[in-house]
């Protein structure tokens, strides 16, 4: 098959299996893929009634713009296929015959890459043409004086008066006209509510048109659920299934043959119940049941916590009472019972070996001595250290006594505060936070060089807190850590007895800034509000 076609510059234009082909002036030239070409098989050419050159080869359409091939950037799918035939009727639009179509193509919007699903126009056999498969037949597609394009197809020759294909501006009308549930109909008459649990949801819905009604195609959506418009469709239906709980409506729109979408959509809505546990009730009662889990858990966990502890307070407790008895009953007594020999040795020996009597009393002192400490001992570890209860008082003595320690080179202004409500505290809780207190004071008094020194003892609902500072030289903060000073274990022994109070220990400072120890337990550990706190 060979095509044909003069440009407006009487250059002739060639369609041949390899290229495009060109005469002007004498000089030939040849276009093909290199140049932008679809493909190097031309099978059919058209110079139409503005000068552009209309391209058909076998993987699509092209044209000649100002001496360049270019192809629509727009062209729908079908403008791809094997372009076999193309005329132009009167009302500028191009009609073009493939191996599997025929369209009429508005020829402006086409060249300009503007093209819209009204500007394409596909007519088949319910059209009135024989077939719809082009064929490779110079010219396949023709153009008469009248108007009319004939069309060399498959199955026989066709004729289209293009006078009365005009597009029509009637759109399609568009009605929903049903909505059945799991298969059973709903009146779209009452507001639809649905009850919760996985349904299928199918709209029913026509269009009318005065053109072909067989071409009209559809467009859906359903807010609440789509994103946008469904693509177009020929089907009368719509099917949904696995929604969620909520409110919905269904839109449907509507095109005729020609391409042209009505404006007024159809519509409808409907709802799906929330299942009990999809309720906003149900949600805050599942966060309120969560939230009191972790307060019962947490409190739970605060009261093991205090038990344990009080455990261990019993356990240390009788374990002094113990050592206590043993000394008393074992050490103390043979003491005793030794002292009494020495005595009456002593007073067995004559006056004249002085030297020896002056020995053996001397050893008599220092087992009494040794007795009297011993004493001491049993009586602190059957007893608090703090005789009274009042931690305050006893830490406000024993820092007056450090203040009135002539050994301490200098003379600093001592404090005790109080705040809130004082509350009993286990004995042996009340004696490590008063030997926390006690070496806290002694390191302030006589190494800090302070002129200040503070003690704040605050009894609060959720803890008890002991703070001591002084504004003295402080300390470097690389020795802060728990290790403190090598050789030094004043510090270390302080974070021990915190850690086993359940509490937890700060100290800080830097040189020049004064130091500041801060204690800090929890009042359900620290307060003896329970019988099995009260122990003194």
């Amino acid at each position: 098959m060979t095509s044909i076609a003069e440009g407006l510059d009487d250059t002739m234009w060639f369609a041949t299996p390899n290229g495009l082909s060109a005469l002007s002036k004498g000089q030939w030239r040849v276009l093909g893929v290199r140049d932008g070409m679809p493909s190097d098989d031309i099978d059919c050419l058209l110079s139409d009634s503005v000068g552009t050159l209309w391209i058909g080869t076998a993987s699509g359409l092209a044209f000649l713009n100002s001496g360049h091939v270019q192809v629509p950037s727009q062209a729908p799918a079908s403008l791809h296929e094997q372009i076999l035939g193309i005329a132009e009727d009167r009302s500028g639009r191009l009609w073009i015959a493939t191996s599997n179509h025929v369209l009429a193509v508005k020829r402006d919007k086409l060249a300009g890459g503007a093209l819209s699903d009204a500007d394409v126009r596909e007519y088949g056999l319910e059209d009135g043409l024989l077939g719809t498969e082009g064929v490779r037949r110079h010219p396949s597609v023709f153009a008469d004086s009248f108007g009319r394009l004939w069309f060399s197809m498959n199955r026989g020759l066709s004729v289209v008066d293009t006078t009365r294909a005009v597009a029509s501006s009637a759109p399609a009308i568009v009605q929903i006209e049903g909505l059945t549930i799991d298969g059973n109909w709903s009146d779209l008459r009452q507001p639809v509510r649905l009850p919760p649990g996985s349904h299928r949801v199918t709209f029913l819905y026509s269009g009318l048109s005065l053109s072909v009604s067989e071409r009209v195609r559809f467009k859906y959506k359903l807010d609440g659920f789509d994103q946008g418009w469904s693509e177009p469709v020929s089907t009368r239906e719509a099917v949904y299934t696995n929604l969620n709980s909520g409110s919905y409506r269904f839109h449907v729109i509507a095109c005729n043959s020609d391409g042209l979408w009505n404006g007024p959509e159809s519509s409808t809505s409907f709802a799906i119940e929330p299942a009990f546990w999809q309720t906003w009730w149900f949600r805050l009662s599942s966060v309120v049941a969560i939230a009191l889990a972790v307060l019962a858990y947490t409190r739970l966990r605060m009261l093991i916590l205090t038990q344990q502890l009080n455990v261990r307070f019993e356990e240390r407790l009788a374990e002094r009472t113990r050592v206590a008895r043993e000394l008393h009953d074992t050490l103390l007594q043979s003491f005793h019972g030794l002292l009494l020999r020495f005595q009456t040795v002593s007073n067995l020996l004559p006056e004249r070996p002085a030297e020896a009597k002056q020995r053996l009393d001397s050893a008599i002192d220092q087992a009494a001595q040794a007795i009297t400490e011993g004493r001491d001992a049993v009586q602190q570890l059957r007893s608090s250290k703090v005789m009274s209860n009042d931690l305050a008082l006893a830490v406000s003595a024993f820092g007056e006594e450090l203040a009135a320690d002539e050994t301490n080179q200098n003379s600093a202004v001592f404090r005790v505060e109080v705040q809130g409500t004082p509350r009993n505290l286990h004995p042996i809780l009340r004696d490590e936070v008063y030997r926390i207190a006690a070496e806290a004071l002694r390191n302030a008094f006589r190494h800090a060089q302070a002129q200040q020194i503070e003690v704040e003892l605050r009894y609060d609902e959720r803890q008890l807190r002991l703070r001591v500072r002084d504004d003295g030289k402080g300390v470097d903060p690389k020795l802060l850590h728990e290790d403190g000073r090598p050789g030094h274990w004043g510090l270390n022994g302080m974070h021990e007895r915190a850690k086993l109070l359940g509490g937890h220990l700060d100290v800080w400072s830097k040189l020049g800034s004064g130091t500041e120890v801060e204690l800090s337990i929890p009042a359900s550990l620290a307060y003896a509000t329970s019988p099995a706190l009260r122990l003194s």
